[in-house]
């Protein structure tokens, strides 16, 4: 392992037990970037010389190294992707009773740059750099020992992945991985696109706050927006809303949220409706309609901090839709997972939305991300979902 050196004062994040280690940190008459390649293991040292811990090198990003061990020097190998496999599994099942979870989580599991959804016996995995794509042999190696899946899906076609001019294929890359794989939430079954859906196919994030619903929208007329193929709407179904309206821009979507409500037999009370999300909340709105629930949960609005002020504003104008288009009494569901949308921010832009319409708001629920996507204390990064309940008056 080559040591990687930083500048003087430059190891106090790192001390502190953060994994990342940025360009401007690093000690160019030592450690000469262009001399290391996209995965080169190192060891991180002070101006001191005193180990800090090994990580693999991703010379040409703005954060050129990724710590995987703190404290000690230590290969990436079989044997380390298997005891992180194995303490990540162990963390799952301690809180899961069945197969369905983020297995592993990049950073807050000591794999950065690493995410693999489990679906039962099978595995949906994302190689978010280069540096790691070198040792996916060694993980597949570790994943089919630890995990014994049926197969194991590699999903390449990530945003970052296209931001670092990587590879954007997908690929079986170990057993047979069907088409559709299972999965239950909150006693909710689902099918779930896992070649062409969007990021591995599922989002396990917000399950804790869907789980929150059940005690709002029964006997309730629930709208759900953004709905992909129905986590939010047909669990609002299945916990006893007497009708639900999944609205999302893509067809194959919505017909995956027709064929999720047959699977739990409520398709007589799950409509879709297909369109940009502003303008049929727009035309919904001119022509009277009105709901019990509205549930938001759109796309990051804010992806770089520069886009911070405009995401502001997109979030507060389909929070002023989402107001207007709710029952007096009613509940709106606004969710984030823009990381750099802080739940504050969240906070003041439905309030702000809440002026604008005309009408109160009180928070009577919050909701975050669930324990398969646990925060790594000396990361904020890793903190970035929130999901707020609130009240119209």
């Amino acid at each position: 392992m080559i040591d990687l050196f930083l500048r003087k004062g430059a190891d106090h994040r790192l001390r502190g037990g953060h994994l990342w280690v940025y360009s401007n940190e690093v000690d160019s008459q030592r450690s000469r970037l262009s001399d290391f390649a996209a995965g080169d293991l190192v060891s991180i040292r002070n101006a001191n010389g005193r180990l800090l811990g090994s990580a693999y090198m991703e010379p040409s990003a703005l954060i050129c190294a990724r710590v995987y061990s703190l404290g000690e020097q230590r290969i990436m190998d079989i044997p380390l992707f298997t005891s992180r496999l194995e303490a990540a599994l162990a963390m799952r099942q301690a809180v899961f009773k069945k197969p369905f979870y983020r297995l592993v989580y990049g950073d807050s599991d000591m794999l950065p740059g690493l995410i693999i959804d489990r679906f039962g016996d099978y595995l949906v995995m994302q190689l978010n750099n280069g540096g790691l794509e070198r040792y996916c042999e060694s993980l597949l190696t570790a994943l089919v020992v630890t995990m014994k899946p049926r197969g194991i899906l590699l999903r390449g076609d990530s945003r970052i992945r296209r931001e670092h001019g990587l590879a954007t294929d997908s690929k079986v890359v170990f057993g047979e991985v069907p088409p559709y794989v299972g999965l239950e939430e909150n006693g909710v079954q689902f099918r779930v696109p896992v070649f062409d859906g969007q990021k591995t196919g599922w989002f396990y994030d917000h399950r804790m706050s869907r789980a929150l619903l059940a005690k709002w929208v029964k006997g309730k007329s629930v709208l759900d927006v953004y709905s992909y193929i129905g986590g939010w709407g047909v669990q609002a179904a299945v916990f006893g809303a007497s009708q639900v309206c999944c609205l999302d821009s893509s067809a194959q979507a919505l017909d995956d949220v027709g064929a999720n409500a047959s699977l739990n037999q409520v398709e007589a009370r799950v409509l879709t409706r297909r369109g940009s999300a502003t303008e049929v909340m727009a035309s919904m709105i001119a022509q009277g309609r009105r709901f019990e629930v509205v549930v938001l949960d759109p796309p990051a609005f804010i992806q770089r901090k520069k886009d911070l002020k405009k995401g502001i504003v997109a979030y507060r104008r389909i929070n002023e839709l989402g107001l207007q288009l709710l029952q007096s009494g009613g509940l709106l569901v606004s969710a984030s997972c823009s990381m750099h949308l802080s739940r504050a921010d969240l906070i003041t832009a439905i309030q702000q939305a809440a002026v604008r319409s005309g009408c109160d708001v009180r928070v009577v629920e919050q909701g975050a991300q669930g324990p398969d996507h646990p925060i790594h204390p000396a990361i904020p990064e890793t903190e970035y979902l929130k999901a707020i309940f609130a009240r119209k008056a």
